[in-house]
């Protein structure tokens, strides 16, 4: 949708411990007056495949709350992923296969899915499980 502009996501300040991605923080800008209410929804992208994409088990973490955006306001969100442990052969602690993915898709209530990367890195999860808090106007740590 044009109504909104999803940026790249980047590592939080605040992260499980491990050797993973472990948290990210999203931002959305918005391009006309909108309203966002609730929290994203997670997949690891089939690049070049919509159909090979892999929605996570989310679990939604805060209350949400309806967040009006004017024009260039932008409002917040927080990815927490079971983060992968070890060095270069990560593993994960309940035993099954850490993965990787280049970009993720979010998709933003009312405002539809946006394929994204990391600024800084790829997405590596463990348990294909994420953890996100609803959209904000304050910037998660």
């Amino acid at each position: 949708m044009e109504d909104v502009q999803v940026s790249p996501a980047h590592q939080a300040d605040v992260r499980p411990p491990g050797t993973g991605t472990g948290a990210m923080v999203v931002s959305v800008t918005s391009r006309s007056n909108c309203t966002l209410n609730g929290f994203p929804q997670v997949a690891g992208a089939g690049n070049g495949s919509p159909d090979k994409n892999l929605p996570l088990a989310t679990t939604n973490s805060g209350t949400a709350a309806p967040v009006s955006l004017t024009p260039g306001a932008r409002a917040w969100t927080k990815l927490t992923f079971v983060n992968v442990q070890g060095e270069a052969d990560g593993y994960c602690v309940s035993g099954s296969t850490p993965v990787v993915f280049p970009t993720l898709v979010i998709r933003v209530p009312g405002a539809g899915s946006h394929q994204i990367a990391m600024d800084d890195g790829q997405f590596a999860e463990c348990d294909n499980k994420v953890t996100v808090t609803p959209f904000s106007l304050t910037k998660p740590s």
